[in-house]
């Protein structure tokens, strides 16, 4: 597995949406297909295990509640994990989740991000979803890339980081 480092261009990919609609990370940075920015934005995306896992809910209502400054600061938010569409969709629905959800169902973002590999979980090594945050610039250079990160006061650490009041 490779971690990404700030500096690095950002892997582009295209994925389905809750919705099953085409999302790649060329429009959510504001680049139409001409490759002409519309102002651009930065992009934070987020890998977590599981929708509708406790430790997973909370990491994603804590950006559903935090979406406000951070798109006002010019951030769109992405959740990307391996879940099919219709659960997808039951979280964002159940859970009142105001951005997209991303459907990586073959882990292949997941490892273009280095957000796929071992880790360990209750003491046993294992290969699986390492819960991970990487924001994008508008250029498509990655700025951040926080690896194990954890679930409960992640985004206030990282609005800090940012510099989001």
């Amino acid at each position: 597995m490779t971690k990404l480092s700030p500096g690095a261009a950002a892997p582009d990919f295209t994925l389905v949406d809750q919705d099953e609609r085409p999302v790649s990370l060329r429009e959510l940075r504001g680049v139409d297909a001409a490759g002409e920015s519309g102002g651009g934005r930065s992009v934070i995306l987020f890998f977590y295990p599981a929708a509708m896992t406790p430790g997973c809910t909370k990491e994603a209502c804590d950006f559903r509640d935090n979406l406000a400054p951070l798109q006002e600061a010019g951030y769109a938010v992405v959740g990307i994990s391996r879940d099919a569409p219709a659960k997808l969709r039951a979280f964002r629905e159940r859970d009142g989740l105001t951005y997209d959800l991303l459907s990586d169902p073959d882990h292949a973002v997941h490892e273009a991000y280095g957000a796929w590999g071992e880790k360990s979980n209750y003491g046993k090594t294992v290969v699986g979803v390492i819960r991970s945050t990487i924001v994008v610039d508008p250029s498509g250079t990655v700025t951040h890339a926080l690896y194990n990160v954890k679930a409960t006061g992640h985004v206030a650490r990282l609005r800090a980081l940012l510099e989001v009041g």
